[in-house]
């Protein structure tokens, strides 16, 4: 060949095109993450490491809530792709499943092709939790915070068989796309309904707290804790949109509530006045705590493989947030409990080489502001504003600590980096 071919530029943008089934693997990696719970900063953290192992120089990755923009190549000859995506609900189970493939082709295990047959067959795969236990797991984590939040047996009672209810309305909603649209407001009209109802029947009791117990899981309190965590790392973009999402899912909710209250009190009557619960032995605390952890491993879609970590994590995070309120008080007390769990969801990752969300989310789950943000929604609709925007402010200052939390402990043990090849 002379050397006028070894110089042609059409040879040379031919060189430098990055390897489309690598490209492929990556996108379909990006959407199978990001469907099932990655904030944007790890998201595309992990698509860069994948990206340089498999030699596609020049990535460039940035990943919103509806969509995630990737670029390969140099800059003046960029393939650029935009995928639209929906966010999805947290599946631990997935998410440690796919970065494993992320692993095995990274390093040479398999190939982009077959990882992407893996990635197809993992997204597919049903839960390793049936609907039975998933939609039980819903009643017992909704009694569990009913103790949490104060609540009496009547309140336990009640919050769990409205816990029921959601994990079969839950069910329902999976099938039908017109429902899942509406789902959060939905599920708070006919909850809130229901509450009355069973009010009425096992006698007086507290229907606001049983209520929001059975509304536990819909409560956006997580969402928020990702948006601000974003928005202090600097992703502005992705921190604002999901930030958005959950004030809008707060307002979904507090609207349902309301609407639901008032045809309970109109079908059923007006419920008997509150008296005061009767106080609960020693043990319902630890129980309840323990409970809930058990419970988070089905809703969270867990690996049966990592309960007991994730039992571990839960009672970690409830019991240090608990136990470090009384003493410094409950921002203070929310700082401590994520900076622990996050410290010990870093050693989990580094120990067991799975990723640190299968231990660092159910931790902290039941910190997360989302009860709160309700308090305050629902003070603003009934128009008193100044226990609205008191308790707001609560909220967000609760959010900032816990995210406070974690991203000190990020900095004291940071996520361990995935090394990329040696130029050959």
């Amino acid at each position: 060949m002379s050397d006028d071919s070894r110089s042609d530029p059409f040879l040379e943008r031919r060189r430098d095109e990055p390897d489309p089934i690598a490209v492929g693997f990556v996108l379909q990696l990006a959407r199978a993450l990001h469907a099932h719970g990655y904030s944007a900063q790890r998201l595309e953290n992990i698509l860069g490491a994948t990206a340089d192992r498999l030699g596609l120089h020049g990535h460039r990755f940035f990943s919103m809530p509806t969509q995630i923009m990737a670029a390969f190549g140099p800059e003046a000859r960029q393939r650029t792709a935009l995928l639209r995506v929906e966010p999805g609900e947290v599946n631990l189970g997935k998410l440690a499943a796919l970065e494993q493939v992320s692993l095995d082709v990274a390093y040479g295990r398999s190939s982009p092709q077959e990882g992407m047959t893996e990635i197809a067959r993992i997204v597919a795969a049903p839960s390793a939790f049936g609907p039975f236990l998933t939609t039980v797991s819903f009643g017992v984590l909704s009694g569990a915070v009913c103790q949490f939040l104060g609540g009496g047996w009547r309140e336990i009672v009640v919050g769990s068989i409205l816990g029921l209810c959601l994990g079969l309305l839950a069910l329902y909603a999976e099938r039908h796309a017109r429902v899942s649209r509406m789902f959060e407001t939905l599920a708070a009209f006919f909850l809130s309904m229901a509450a009355v109802g069973l009010a009425r029947l096992v006698g007086p009791i507290s229907v606001f707290v049983a209520t929001l117990a059975g509304l536990i899981v819909l409560m956006p309190g997580l969402l928020l804790t990702t948006a601000i965590t974003e928005l202090a790392t600097r992703h502005l973009a992705s921190g604002t949109l999901r930030m958005s999402s959950a004030f809008m899912t707060l307002l979904g909710i507090v609207f349902g509530v309301a609407l639901g209250t008032h045809a309970g009190v109109a079908v059923f009557g007006e419920p008997a006045p509150v008296v005061a619960s009767a106080l609960m032995p020693w043990w319902a605390a630890p129980v309840a705590i323990l409970l809930a952890a058990v419970s988070s491993v089905a809703i969270l879609k867990a690996d049966p493989h990592d309960a007991l970590w994730i039992i571990a994590a839960g009672v970690l995070g409830v019991s240090a947030g608990r136990y470090a309120a009384i003493i410094l008080g409950a921002e203070q007390g929310t700082f401590v409990a994520a900076f622990g769990v996050a410290l010990a969801s870093s050693a989990y990752e580094r120990w067991r080489r799975r990723p640190a969300p299968v231990v660092l989310v159910p931790g902290i789950l039941l910190l997360v502001p989302g009860s709160i943000g309700y308090l305050s929604m629902s003070s603003l609709m009934e128009r008193d504003t100044l226990t609205g925007i008191d308790t707001a402010f609560r909220m967000i200052l609760t959010a900032v600590s816990l995210v406070a939390g974690l991203l000190l402990a990020s900095v004291v043990a940071p996520e361990p980096r995935r090394q990329t090849p040696a130029t050959p």
